[in-house]
């Protein structure tokens, strides 16, 4: 049963990420890349939708390719690290004080230890299946955007290009090809300008490399946190792709920064657990640089919205956002501690020990009282 336990752990541990919260990962053939965490911020204005996207991955893979559909024209520029920094500062939880009388478990006399609870666009008729908008070169990243008219062709360009598509993958672009959305296509590969073999990182690329014992340095591999990629497209409508994550093999976890006029939620789970928000209030767009790029240096409500998908398999389409009341609210984390007085005398201690006092004190005032009164009787007998 251990061995069989291990196995199991191990085997999600270098499963193929076939899918991510946006889009879909996929690595070369015979290697593994997961994706332990994604990262979105989008920005709305009613008219223009902007993604910023931040993956941190793990696995043996040294090279990847990344898809996204996406309902309009887009644009793809490298994002700003900072950005995201700057939003976990804006959102963090309060930490307040929370005072209990009573000891509990971890107090003394039940427990002498000292610790503190925290509670925690459509192509035209007659044009080419498939056809290339653009492609560019990115800092790591190889971008081609795409349009397609026939979700066979589209798989088979991809596959030419690079792209190495699972067949569940290319049946689940059939229903963005139906509604002529187009697609973000990108390859990414470590940095390899290291011809000194020596052992390094490339941290803005989110790559690691090692020595062989040649002294030759063998080729890196994708991990850690890659560098943010900013897709912009028209968009009357605030969509966040998720169908492609259906295909994923491991749980998902989706991490929502959304910038816009108003608080904006998802219109349901989608397949997921219920969205959690944990941040919503109003904020001035200018904190930082990277912000106000996104902002355009103007105000805007944010809203952080947290999400798991335990079974991938029952996502049953993309994110619609919508408005809702204004209604500002921010995480609270109360941090309890017994109330004491001085020293760290617990009050309950004081309390008790004076309700004592005076009941010791009432009783002896009583039989006192009491003996007084029978020598007084005595006195007037004799």
């Amino acid at each position: 049963m251990i061995v069989a336990l291990l196995a199991l752990q191990l085997g999600s541990l270098i499963a193929p990420a076939y899918a991510c919260g946006c889009g879909a990962m996929i690595p070369d053939r015979n290697q593994r890349i997961g994706v332990d965490r994604e990262t979105s911020v989008v920005r709305w204005d009613g008219r223009t939708e902007q993604i910023v996207m931040r993956f941190t991955v793990r696995g043996d893979a040294r090279r990847a390719a990344w898809i996204m559909p996406v309902p309009g024209r887009a644009d793809v520029t490298l994002g700003d690290p900072e950005l995201f920094d700057t939003l976990d500062d804006l959102t963090r939880p309060e930490y307040r004080k929370r005072h209990y009388f009573w000891p509990r478990s971890k107090d003394w006399p039940f427990d002498l230890s000292d610790s503190d609870g925290l509670s925690a666009g459509a192509p035209m008729p007659g044009a080419p299946d498939v056809g290339v908008v653009g492609r560019e070169r990115l800092g790591p990243f190889d971008v081609a955007r795409l349009t397609a008219t026939d979700p066979t062709a589209l798989s088979g360009w991809l596959k030419k290009n690079g792209f190495e598509l699972s067949d569940r993958l290319a049946a689940e672009l059939t229903p963005y090809v139906e509604r002529k959305w187009e697609y973000v296509a990108v390859r990414l590969a470590p940095d390899t300008t290291d011809t000194t073999g020596s052992t390094g990182t490339t941290g803005s690329t989110g790559t690691t490399g090692s020595t062989g014992s040649t002294g030759m340095s063998t080729a890196p591999t994708l991990g850690g946190e890659l560098t943010p990629l900013r897709i912009t497209f028209a968009s009357t409508e605030l969509v966040y792709p998720m169908r492609l994550s259906r295909l994923a093999k491991t749980p998902q976890s989706l991490g929502l920064y959304v910038l816009a006029d108003h608080r904006m939620e998802p219109r349901d789970d989608i397949g997921g657990s219920r969205p959690e928000v944990r941040f919503a209030g109003g904020i001035e767009g200018t904190e930082d640089d990277a912000l106000a790029a996104l902002t355009g240096g103007r105000p805007a409500f944010l809203t952080a919205v947290d999400q798991e998908f335990p079974e991938p398999s029952r996502i049953d389409g993309d994110h619609e956002l919508r408005a809702v009341a204004d209604t500002p609210y921010r995480e609270v984390i109360y941090r309890d501690r017994l109330l004491t007085v001085g020293d760290g005398i617990p009050v309950w201690f004081l309390t008790v020990s004076g309700v004592l006092l005076a009941a010791a004190g009432a009783a002896v005032a009583t039989v006192a009282i009491r003996r007084a009164r029978e020598r007084a009787a005595v006195r007037s007998a004799a």
